[in-house]
């Protein structure tokens, strides 16, 4: 039998549903946040938060951590925020010198190198460096996933974002979502009968008095019998 297999298919197979992981989990370590539907942001989830707990043992010199860390994530180089407009008014081949070396290796930090501004930066040097080191005395729970109320064009799937812990940025768009044609006329009946019901009480109230009650008051009005 096949013990400890539940998990989120995703209409994919093994091979594309890790690579999607990978893809997320790189994003959101880039930017700090993404914005993906709900089942994608509860399957990432758990995914991200065991990279974050191996860079801590990474950081910590654990080698073991760090190797797992590179087969679990890959690696990739990326421009920072701030260079970005630079590079992109770059040649092909500026671009291929900002990112690799002569040698073909890959840059990792980011720093300045000879006669280069910049270099391109590695996810796992930003996850071990960065990330790792803002949740250094967590003990866990480093992500938050906030619905967004919005559904996305073309198949309708819920919008969800996943932030790390910490970046206290707005969402942006977490907004009152509009209200459809049905919905407001289906409001609108529901105030009418609210006050519909509300009249009739009132005039019940006010001079709707029954038979015994005009009775009553006719009889205390009447001169005692002496």
């Amino acid at each position: 039998m096949k013990h400890r297999t539940k998990s989120r298919k995703l209409n994919r197979m093994s091979a594309h549903h890790k690579a999607m992981q990978r893809n997320l989990a790189q994003s959101l370590f880039q930017h700090g946040q993404i914005t993906t539907t709900v089942q994608k942001a509860k399957d990432v989830r758990p995914f991200v938060e065991r990279l974050i707990t191996l860079a801590r043992h990474a950081r910590e010199g654990s080698i073991t951590a760090r190797r797992q860390i590179h087969k679990l994530l890959s690696d990739r180089s990326f421009i920072a925020a701030d260079r970005q407009s630079e590079y992109d008014e770059m040649s092909m081949a500026k671009r291929e010198k900002t990112l690799r070396a002569r040698n073909g290796r890959r840059y990792r930090t980011g720093a300045a190198k000879g006669k280069l501004a910049f270099t391109g930066e590695s996810i796992t040097h930003r996850l071990i460096t960065t990330v790792a080191n803002r949740f250094s005395g967590r003990p866990g729970g480093f992500t938050r996933l906030i619905r967004l109320g919005k559904r996305r064009l073309g198949d309708g799937g819920e919008l969800a974002l996943v932030q790390l812990v910490g970046d206290e940025q707005s969402p942006g768009a977490l907004t009152k979502p509009e209200r459809s044609a049905r919905r407001v006329r289906a409001d609108g009946r529901y105030a009418l009968a609210i006050k519909l019901a509300k009249q009739r009480r009132g005039g019940k109230s006010e001079g709707g008095r029954g038979k015994g009650d005009g009775a009553a008051d006719d009889a205390a009005s009447a001169p005692a019998a002496e």
